[in-house]
């Protein structure tokens, strides 16, 4: 799985592209600002786009689904709790293929309610749960310490720790980075328990 990590818009998102080598059959992470360089990525490759997977519904990271879908006649892909427009509505564990690739849907609220990451091939899509050196603001409708801890210390942190890490925004040192590399350095990921990291957070 190739990994087209675009950098997009004023706010420092990342929109990814990602390419399945075997087939050229590819899907689009959080399409928001500066399409023509999404588009422009796809056909230098030349790929077929399967899918567009929002990470959460904030506009930040959806506001180019319709134009992308438009463009691609690809599918919308959103957590069940999303309240956007969507083709597919995703579940915890659930695997989208495309071509010979595979990703894993894991369901990590906090920052939002329909706040999912994508683990396939080695790497995780973390949208906003975390970010290279913080994680995502829990003070926005739907957030939630207690649910971010939770997502943060009982998923993202049990997972391998050689798992290449792409955030949702460019907020960090580096443009992504791996879960053991967080672990040692990020201070959200520092042990605490539940009270102490809704403390930390300063909201629950």
């Amino acid at each position: 799985m190739k990994v087209h990590q675009l950098k997009v818009g004023n706010m420092q998102n990342f929109t990814y592209v990602l390419e399945d080598e075997d087939t050229r059959e590819a899907v689009i992470i959080d399409p928001s600002w500066d399409l023509d360089l999404v588009i422009e990525t796809l056909e230098r490759n030349a790929l077929k786009v399967k899918y567009v997977i929002n990470t959460h519904h904030h506009f930040d990271h959806t506001i180019g689904n319709d134009a992308i879908v438009k463009y691609t006649k690809s599918k919308i892909l959103q957590h069940e709790s999303s309240t956007l427009k969507n083709d597919m509505r995703l579940t915890n564990g659930e695997k989208i293929k495309f071509g010979n690739s595979e990703l894993t849907v894991m369901h990590t609220p906090g920052h939002s309610k329909d706040s999912i990451c994508l683990v396939g091939d080695g790497k995780i899509f973390s949208g906003d749960a975390l970010f290279v050196g913080n994680c995502g603001r829990v003070d926005l409708p739907g957030g939630s310490a207690i649910e971010l801890y939770h997502s943060l210390f009982d998923i993202i942190y049990k997972l391998d720790d050689n798992l290449m890490l792409y955030p949702g925004h460019n907020y960090g040192t580096s443009p992504n980075s791996t879960i053991g590399k967080e672990k040692k350095t990020n201070f959200v990921l520092q042990p605490r328990t539940e009270e102490e990291f809704v403390n930390f957070m300063g909201s629950d």
